[in-house]
Formats: structure tokens, C-alpha cells, sequence
């Protein structure tokens, strides 16, 4: 399992936050070119994850699609994610699934409920996106993505999507790393220069959508 420290940075730019990550004394540097990351999340229909999450309740679960495009509504090999908190740490299970057309849900969500076959029943709830930059350190320890011009779309309020109604002009920072590693983390954690702080983008966009 893996500790994933979040940072949500306001009124700074994606050029200072670069800046100050490449300075930092573990020398972090681009990974991989950037790219936007899509999902749709489910959640029960009494929005039991959403709920969880909100609650801080330690061992819980969240679900999701996931695929990668600049055109967030053109959809190539999407997968099914469970998320899985225990306290701090975390893992991930993930799933194939098949292509979809986003206004027409209904086979991909019999696809998931038969995948997640212990779970209760799931529906969509929220889609979203953002652009996502990947950092690691030389040792492969440490690895940061940095997200930025989220979207969002509520699935409860609007069935059919033709924008993303809601926008975010924070920026997300998350450290990644192995809990073997969490000592060594202090250190990274310390040379930051930003705030951690508890940032779900489930959260933010259910709370959007609502609004």
C-alpha cells in the first residue's frame, strides 16, 4: 500500500509550483508528458462513498472509470478502478471494461455493478477532468502529480453532458510514495513550501454540482 499527501494550492501559477518542485533538494523532474485524465465516479443511492469520505471514516472505498484523452468525451480503454483507504494509506484495484458513449451510461454501469459483485448498487454521480503532470525523484522513491483545469459535471442533476458546468482553478498536488518509505517522506514532506491539506476531487465536484 501507498501514502498519497495532498496539497491543494490556490492563486499560485503551474509555473511557480514547477519551479519550486524542480528546486526542490530531491530533485524532482518530468516523468512522463502531460496528459487529461477523465473519469466517472459511482456511488450508492444514498451516496454512501461520498458520505464516507466527507465523515473521515478510516477504511473506505471509492469507484471509478478512468481513461486518458485530450477530448474527454472520446473514450478509449477505460477502466474500472476501486480505490481502497485504510487510514492513510491506500491501494487500488483495476478493471478493463469496454468503451461507452458518455451520454449512454447504462451498459457500462451493469459492467461495473458485475465486476464489483459484493458491492451495493452502483450508478454514475459525477464526471470529471483535468490536466495531470507527472514528477518523480532519480531514485523512484517519490512521484507528484500535479493537476490543474478541473471540470466538473454533475450526472445526478444533468443525465445529459455538453459541458463541464463547474470549474476549478486550483491546483492539486499529491506525493505519492511506498509506507516503506515514510520516514524518508519527512524530509520531501518538509521542503515542499505548500500546505497539506484534505482534497478530494469526488468531493469538491459533488459539492460543485450541488450548488
Amino acid at each position: 500500500m501507498r501514502y498519497e499527501r495532498k496539497y491543494k494550492v490556490e492563486n499560485i501559477s503551474l509555473p511557480v509550483v514547477l519551479q519550486a518542485l524542480r528546486l526542490h533538494p530531491s530533485s524532482f523532474r518530468t516523468l512522463f508528458p502531460d496528459r487529461r485524465v477523465n473519469n466517472i465516479y459511482f456511488d450508492t443511492p444514498d451516496l454512501n462513498t461520498y458520505q464516507d469520505n466527507v465523515d473521515g471514516v478510516a477504511d473506505r472505498k471509492k469507484y471509478r472509470v478512468r481513461w486518458y484523452h485530450d477530448s474527454p468525451t472520446e473514450i478509449y480503454n477505460p477502466k474500472f478502478e476501486i480505490k481502497i483507504k485504510s487510514n492513510q494509506l491506500g491501494d487500488k484495484k483495476t478493471f478493463d471494461v469496454k468503451p461507452f458513449q458518455i451520454n449512454s451510461t447504462s451498459s457500462l454501469q451493469k459492467e461495473v455493478i458485475g465486476i464489483c459483485n459484493n458491492c451495493l448498487a452502483l450508478s454514475p454521480t459525477l464526471f470529471n477532468t483535468y490536466q495531470r503532470s507527472y514528477l518523480g525523484t532519480t531514485n523512484g522513491k517519490f512521484r507528484i502529480t500535479i493537476d490543474r483545469d478541473l471540470g466538473y459535471h454533475s450526472m445526478l442533476n444533468a443525465k445529459a453532458f455538453s459541458k463541464f458546468s463547474r470549474k476549478d482553478n486550483s491546483i492539486v498536488i499529491e506525493l505519492k510514495y511506498d509506507e516503506l518509505y515514510d520516514d524518508e517522506a519527512q524530509f520531501v514532506m518538509q521542503h515542499l513550501g505548500f500546505r497539506q491539506s484534505k482534497s478530494s476531487k469526488y468531493v469538491t465536484g459533488m459539492i460543485m454540482g450541488a450548488s
